[in-house]
This record gives C-alpha cells, structure tokens and sequence, in this order.
C-alpha cells in the first residue's frame, strides 16, 4: 500500500483530499499542519520524509491571505518560497512524487484569452510574487515535481468567497460585486480529485500544468450563481475594481488554458456552476 503525506490538512484543497482518501483503500494517508511539520525547517522535513517511506507528498501548505501579505511579505515568502523549496528538495532525496500548488495569481490580467502553462508570469501583489518564487525554487529543487496552477478555489470547507457571499446575502440586501476581474471559480473538491487521479498513475509524467473549473465568470457572474443557487433574494449590483480598492492589486483577467491536463492525462474538468451547485448543495445539507 503507497503511503501519501499531504501537507496544509487545514486548508481548502488537503480538506478536500481528507475526503476524497477515505474512499481510497489503495493508499494510505498522512494529514499534516503547521503543528505536525513547520515546512520552512528543513531538518524537521528531511527527518519526517526520512522516517516515513512516502510514495508521494502533496504540498497544499500555502500562505493565502492576499492582501495581508502585503504587510506581511516575509511570512508569505518564507512559507509559499522558502517551505516550498524544502518540500520539494526533501522530496527528491527521498524518491517521492512531489506534487505543488501554485495560482492565476502570478500573472498580471493584461492577456484577454485563457492563459497557457508558457505565458510569460508578471505578478502584480506580494502573494503573487512569492509563489512565483515558490514555483521557481521548486522547479530547481525538483525538475520532476508536478506543479499545478488553479484559481478562485472555493469549498464547503474554509474561508472563501462562496461563503461570504451567502453570508452577506443573508444579512444584506443589496451588496456590490466586482464585474471587472474575470477568471474561473475552482471547487477544491473537483481539484483534489484530478490530484488524486494523477498521483495513483503508474507513470509520473512532471511539468506545470493548469486546473480550473471549465467556464469562465467575473466575480458579479459568480455572486449571482451563488445567490440564485441558494435561493436567496439579495440585490446584486455590478461594481468596478477601483469602487473596492484593496491592499493587493488582483489580475483583471486570468482564465487558465487547460488543454495540456486534459489531453496528458485525459482527465474530464466539470463546468463551474455545475460544481457550485454541488458545494452550496451539501453546505444546505
């Protein structure tokens, strides 16, 4: 039986694989947060991966708070830059698939079509910045590390916009939403599943690939599904991103071309609403 450590138990995407493993009975599982292996001790990474004869490490550890790592840009470099680059370096040194997470958030939104794994990076905010630079220590820790880069995650688990918005709707009754910022919202569940499916293969096939939910949606679109999904009767009204500033500037347009997953891995992406349908559906249940 392979055994598989999946480091941010926590978060979004290693909530969603808890999940998912309990339907596994071909792997076995290990679930760790900043408690059970600070990932930016290099030691303490080296020892456990040492110790634990994995077959693959999944890195959804991340620093995710976008605009307060505008004032916090040591801590967003040190855990999504430095962490990641032990993790993938450890990794190597033990023979372990290494499998990371990285986001739309390292381009800039200037392109108007979806945006292939070789477009030119040119973040605009810290978060952006350090996971570029996490992708790059990665990438030279670990040429065959099997990167993926995702947008707008959302769950039934977490902090996260689906939840907000339902929040708000239910306390409000009108709220204004970005129309100007375009991307494509991500069920971490649908993204944890196409994980799931890659690292059981026989073949390792590494390299930066891109996964989202397939559609595309500004964040008012997204609202709006959110709201008529939910059945609730808060008036949506469309705003442009300088009516909501923000310490972090966001990209205005990062859709991901998700040709390369698809045809590598012949791996089928739902449609957005479709899966939000899903998410808010057992978050009413």
């Amino acid at each position: 039986m392979h055994k598989i450590l999946v480091t941010g138990a926590h978060g979004q995407v290693g909530t969603e694989l808890n999940f998912l493993s309990s339907l596994l009975e071909t792997h076995s599982f290990t679930f760790v947060d900043r408690d059970g292996l600070d990932i930016t001790d290099e030691e303490a990474v080296n020892l456990f991966l040492s110790n634990g004869n994995y077959f693959a490490l999944i890195n959804c550890a991340a620093y995710t708070a976008v605009d307060k790592a505008e004032s916090e840009k040591e801590m967003a470099f040190k855990i999504n830059a430095e962490g990641a680059g032990i993790l993938a370096k450890a990794a190597k040194a033990n023979n372990c698939r290494f499998v990371h997470i990285s986001t739309d958030f390292i381009f800039d939104g200037t392109k108007s079509v979806p945006l292939s794994e070789d477009e030119k990076p040119n973040p605009l905010s810290v978060y952006g910045a350090s996971k570029l630079e996490g992708e790059k220590q990665v990438l030279q820790n670990n040429p065959d590390t099997l990167l993926i880069r995702t947008s707008w995650v959302y769950s039934s688990f977490g902090n996260n916009f689906v939840k907000t918005i339902l929040k708000l709707c239910k306390e409000r009754e009108t709220l204004n939403v970005i129309y100007d910022q375009i991307g494509t919202p991500t069920y971490a569940r649908d993204l944890a599943a196409a994980i799931l499916n890659i690292v059981q293969r026989e073949t390792w096939t590494a390299g930066v690939y891109n996964y989202s939910n397939e559609g595309v949606a500004s964040w008012y679109d997204f609202a709006v599904a959110i709201r008529d999904i939910a059945e609730l009767k808060t008036k949506l009204s469309p705003i442009e991103t300088h009516q909501y500033p923000t310490p972090a500037v966001r990209p205005k347009y990062s859709v991901l071309n998700k040709k390369k997953i698809k045809e590598i891995f012949g791996i089928e992406i739902p449609y957005w609403r479709k899966s939000l349908e899903d998410c808010i559906h057992l978050l009413n249940h």
